[in-house]
């Protein structure tokens, strides 16, 4: 089975519910987070402060969350483009985004898109999903090879594995520097522990940057990887 199929396979077993609802104060908390650690990317690395002329291409969109946030940074959707494997995920995409914006379906290491095209190539919690070397090793190069220079890949990643899902595995750092040997790394640890940050904000929201303070209790990691 091929790298692809196997992914369509692991997410058909998964039923998350609600969990990543922005509905739940958690969720809601870490995307805040993000958010502002990625303000400072685009105005200090990126040195942009309008992004109305980025052109941004998301691997793995899903149904288009995290486009419609670059929207509200300010970049335009005739610059924003996406690529989704699951073919009912690029319904919703496509549902709820304006239709300038780009879908791509199906196999992001074989599509076609031009070398040195887009300004930042993002990539959320995709690499974790694959698990065989060869093809993180693939659709990297491809990744990279879509970047200008000066460009980069923002990068939103857990780095632990997760005991309780064999369908998915951490992306330490070392490995991120593996896939992009090429690039200048900036990294951040972001994002309290989801099983800890549930718990806790049932207690009171309040919580999470009170716990959040502590580096080894957040599980991702959020890059900017410079060519």
């Amino acid at each position: 089975m091929s790298e692809p199929d196997a992914i369509v396979e692991r997410y058909a077993r998964r039923d998350v519910g609600d969990r990543y609802s922005i509905l739940r104060p958690e969720v809601l908390l870490a995307i805040h987070e993000r958010q502002q650690i990625m303000r400072r990317i685009f105005a200090n690395k990126l040195d942009k402060h309008d992004l109305s002329d980025v052109k941004l291409l998301e691997v793995g969109c899903g149904t288009g969350g995290n486009l419609l946030e670059f929207l509200r940074f300010g970049m335009q959707p005739q610059n924003l483009s996406g690529i989704e494997l699951l073919p009912e995920r690029v319904e919703a995409a496509r549902r709820i985004l304006p239709t300038t914006i780009q879908i791509h379906a199906g196999d992001a290491s074989t599509i076609t898109i031009p070398s040195a095209s887009q300004e930042v190539v993002f990539q959320s919690v995709v690499f974790s999903s694959l698990l065989d070397d060869a093809y993180q090793e693939l659709l990297a190069k491809k990744m990279w090879s879509w970047v200008k220079p000066d460009g980069g890949i923002l990068w939103y990643d857990f780095i632990y594995n997760n005991p309780s899902n064999p369908d998915v595995r951490g992306v330490p750092i070392r490995r991120i520097r593996e896939l992009f040997p090429e690039g200048k790394m900036f990294v951040r640890r972001v994002t309290l522990a989801p099983p800890l940050s549930r718990r806790i904000c049932r207690v009171h929201p309040g919580l999470y940057k009170l716990f959040n303070i502590i580096p080894l209790l957040r599980t991702h990691v959020l890059c900017w990887i410079e060519k």
